[in-house]
């Protein structure tokens, strides 16, 4: 499942670097994340490095793109092959 980043984000530009796929760029008012570049850091961390970071927890689940880890893994390895 990708993450997505709630109203609570404080644009403090701690997550933006800590993604590997690039998928967190700065929106209209607060970071979002890309969810088809988003694979939760599956192929490179063990757990989601923006999560790890976020002062205020503002990165959840994203429910409307549930993806199982199998998923988020070819995801990865289909990003990384057309790069």
């Amino acid at each position: 499942m990708a993450l997505r980043i709630t109203d609570e984000c404080i644009n403090c530009d701690v997550c933006e670097p800590q993604c590997p796929n690039h998928a967190i760029t700065m929106g209209l008012e607060i970071y979002e994340i890309e969810p088809s570049l988003c694979t939760e850091c599956v192929g490179h961390f063990d757990e989601p490095q923006c999560q790890v970071v976020c002062p205020v927890e503002c990165i959840v689940f994203d429910l409307d793109h549930e993806e199982d880890h199998d998923m988020l893994l070819a995801k990865y390895q289909h990003i990384t092959a057309t790069t």
